[in-house]
């Protein structure tokens, strides 16, 4: 029987284990610079600000969800910003995404959130289906931007 529950500083390899496996997925195989200690250290250290649900069945972690608060200016509350959902390949289909993303769904409700949100590749047709399963819209007219790596620095170096 699996259960979905808060991780703990024991999940932090498997989390990680996880996450390679995720950007193996998104055809991004070396992109993860993530450590164990850097993981254990965001999702338990003394002023958290990521959080992270697994799915655990027999001991195993199969899945997880990973996340953080957001702030809405126009509702004037916060919301749930889904970095990452995965579940092991091999353990798709068993429900264990819909259960992740359930629970994330249940604190937003109980804490007066108003959004859960997250971002998918456009390429990923099955994870399409499933969220558009659940009722999730798509923000049309809206794109992710990012500023990282030398233009990030450029900018930063002139504030």
């Amino acid at each position: 029987m699996s259960q979905i529950r808060p991780a703990r500083p024991d999940d932090a390899a498997a989390i990680l284990s996880l996450i390679h496996e995720l950007a193996v997925f998104e055809r991004e195989p070396d992109a993860v610079k993530n450590t164990q200690e850097q993981l254990t250290a965001h999702l338990f250290g003394p002023d958290p600000q990521v959080y992270a649900h697994v799915v655990e069945e027999d001991g195993t972690v199969l899945g997880f969800a990973l996340w953080f608060l957001t702030y809405s200016t126009w509702e004037g509350t916060h919301g749930i910003h889904l970095e990452d959902l995965y579940v092991s390949e091999t353990r798709r289909g068993a429900g264990h995404g819909k259960a992740l993303l359930s629970t994330l769904a249940r604190l937003a409700v109980q804490r007066g959130y108003k959004r859960v949100e997250w971002s998918v590749l456009d390429w990923n047709a099955p994870a399409i289906g499933f969220y558009d399963s659940l009722g999730a819209g798509t923000m049309n007219g809206w794109s992710v931007r990012r500023l990282e790596g030398a233009a990030l620095a450029e900018l930063g170096a002139g504030a």
